[in-house]
Order: structure tokens, then C-alpha cells, then sequence
């Protein structure tokens, strides 16, 4: 999808008034409700916001000139890998065997009878 990015697959710029930004952060803490502590930070209230469009129904969210969302088409909003290591608390915590981590690192699949700790999300 990103593949063949660059600055001509921007079609438009446009900053979004502040009831689009009150309900892009609503949007956002339903979908991820764990990153509620740390979204004043994430979107701050008196920082320029822009929404950024691009080929392939993308639109990415600007906060201080770094991209922190994308969207594509009518999806929900999706954290940025930038964003997901700076707040790791995005996604739901799964505890693994110890004689799995060297696997998983190396990218293998986790399936449910490897998980030992199911955390926030059952299988």
C-alpha cells in the first residue's frame, strides 16, 4: 500500500476545524480505550492538526508535523508504528512461553494454544 509512496500521491491539505478534531479524538478513545491517559499528549488541544489526502482513499493525520493516524477509505483510525512504540499500550497484552520469544522475534505467528496469559482479549 505504501509501497510506491511519495510526495505526488498527495492530493490536498487541509487543516479541520476543532468540532472534526473533538470527534476524531472521541473516534479515537472509543477505538482504543487504554490510550485515554495519554491522548492530551497524542492530540494536543493548541496544536496545529492537519488532514493530509492521498491516492488510494488514504488520509493521514498530522499533529506538529509528524503523522500519527491513517485511514483508509471508511476504516477506523490506525496508530502509526512511530506511535504504537512511543505508546505502547495501543493493542491488548498477550503473555507467551518463554521458549517462544527467539520465535516470535524471528516472526513467527502466534497462535492461541502458545499464548499462556490472555490478558485483555480471550481465544
Amino acid at each position: 500500500m505504501f509501497k510506491k509512496f511519495s510526495k505526488e500521491s498527495l492530493t490536498s491539505r487541509s487543516q479541520p476545524k476543532r468540532s472534526a478534531i473533538r470527534m476524531m479524538r472521541k473516534k479515537i478513545q472509543e477505538t482504543y480505550p487504554t490510550i485515554e491517559p495519554y491522548l492530551d499528549e497524542i492530540l494536543p488541544a493548541k496544536a496545529p492538526v492537519v488532514l493530509v489526502k492521498c491516492a488510494g482513499h488514504i488520509q493521514l493525520v498530522v499533529v506538529n508535523n509528524e503523522i500519527i493516524f491513517f485511514q483508509i477509505r471508511d476504516s477506523p483510525l490506525y496508530p502509526t508504528l512511530r506511535l504504537c512504540h512511543k505508546y505502547p499500550v495501543f493493542g491488548p497484552k498477550v503473555q507467551v512461553d518463554k521458549g517462544a520469544i527467539r520465535k516470535i522475534l524471528g516472526g513467527a505467528h502466534i497462535m492461541c494454544p502458545g499464548i499462556t496469559s490472555a490478558g485483555d482479549c480471550t481465544c
